[in-house]
């Protein structure tokens, strides 16, 4: 991963440390919760578009700086770009012209399969997902390929095939072919200098009670989320609400283990909640919101994701949820929302109704709809799951 020095580079501060990167020291490894890699610069409420989040420790390379980012080189095409706070100098590690990539071992345990990717540094990669057929895809920057066997046990479950390709001379792409048309996530990071993919297996029984669901009261504590017109407490206070409904008709459907990122009005970062469900392993989340604009005639329901993989809850919560006499926001992919990002389990936002259109709102601070949205969610789910045996 040899790159040409730039004459100049803005010298900044990390924020998590007190070494300056400076010209001659512009090699850093990532730290800190949940680093991201951004595509670019641009922005919206909820932030630029991000690549993913990677692990930490990752080496890479400083080019350039703005006032909160630093511009990274991943490969010599590929740039990104990552906040101050999740760098810090690297002043011992010696850039060497190139990297390889050496053996792969695809296997599974009792619970999941992994794909083994052996490597002489801790280099950044971005994944996403493909369907019809499904498939993860790894690029891995800075590299060359010097793989010349991939070893592949019986013990894979969900894991159909692995292969890679040289795509750029710096770049091989990871190919992982599922054997279930839905993807039920997957995360990477190092172990070592193993780039380690942990691939979710379809749960053997889709029955309710079999499953592990998690819900997201959005909001909470400090965070409050919108108000409304005539509403007398904040958003945080209903989302609350619309997840102990959902819990409870879960609850009623047989469902063993409902995990609540929170049960009072509590704050809880996002990230935070990330971190807490990647540990808790849910088959699937649902996180619940409510919307608001600045135009009072806006109005109706909508759901959302990131990854192509996870489309379908969301198109099948948002059916049912139609069936309320709702209007149709939109079924919005590419979703920039914070618990959207993870490729760990499935996950979808949905968005109930504006809290800022008086229509809307009139329903939300009914009890009865509250139970209302819990069953058509529950609905939702059953569909889904049909859908996907």
């Amino acid at each position: 991963m040899k790159f040409p020095l730039l004459a100049c580079i803005v010298l900044m501060v990390c924020q998590t440390t007190a070494q300056t990167i400076t010209p001659n020291h512009i090699l850093v490894r990532t730290t800190g919760k949940l680093p991201a890699l951004s595509y670019g610069l641009g922005e919206d409420r909820l932030g630029g578009a991000k690549m993913g989040y990677i692990d930490t420790n990752v080496l890479l390379r400083v080019i350039d700086s703005t006032k909160d980012m630093y511009n990274v080189q991943l490969s010599k095409f590929h740039t990104a770009y990552i906040e101050k706070t999740y760098l810090k100098p690297d002043s011992a590690q010696k850039e060497k012209p190139f990297y390889l990539t050496n053996s792969f071992s695809v296997k599974g345990d009792s619970t999941f399969d992994y794909v083994g990717i052996s490597m002489e540094e801790k280099l950044p990669y971005r994944s996403y997902m493909e369907i019809n057929p499904s498939k993860i895809i790894i690029d891995i920057f800075g590299v060359q390929s010097n793989t010349n066997w991939i070893t592949q046990l019986h013990s894979l479950k969900e894991i159909k095939n692995v292969y890679y390709n040289q795509v750029e001379d710096d770049v091989v792409r990871v190919t992982i072919e599922l054997q279930h048309r839905q993807h039920w996530g997957y995360s990477i990071g190092y172990k070592g200098r193993n780039l380690v993919i942990k691939v979710k297996r379809q749960p053997e029984k889709l029955d309710f009670k079999y499953l592990k669901i998690a819900i997201d009261a959005g909001h909470g504590g400090t965070n409050a989320g919108t108000g409304g017109i005539h509403a007398r407490y904040e958003e945080k206070y209903y989302t609350l609400l619309f997840a102990k409904a959902l819990e409870r008709a879960l609850k009623k459907k047989g469902v063993k283990t409902v995990i609540m990122t929170r049960t009072a009005d509590t704050t809880f970062d996002n990230k935070d909640r990330i971190l807490f469900l990647q540990q808790q392993n849910p088959d699937f989340l649902i996180s619940l919101h409510l919307n608001s604009s600045n135009n009072a005639q806006v109005n109706g329901t909508s759901t959302y994701y990131k990854h192509i993989g996870f489309r379908p809850l969301t198109y099948s919560l948002l059916n049912r949820m139609l069936e309320l006499k709702l209007n149709e926001f939109g079924n919005v992919g590419n979703f920039n929302f914070v618990l959207n990002a993870p490729t760990d389990f499935v996950n979808s936002l949905v968005e109930i109704a504006f809290m800022s259109n008086e229509e809307d709102e009139k329903k939300v601070l009914k009890a009865q709809f509250q139970e209302d949205v819990a069953k058509k969610l529950v609905l939702g789910i059953g569909d889904w799951l049909k859908a996907v045996k």
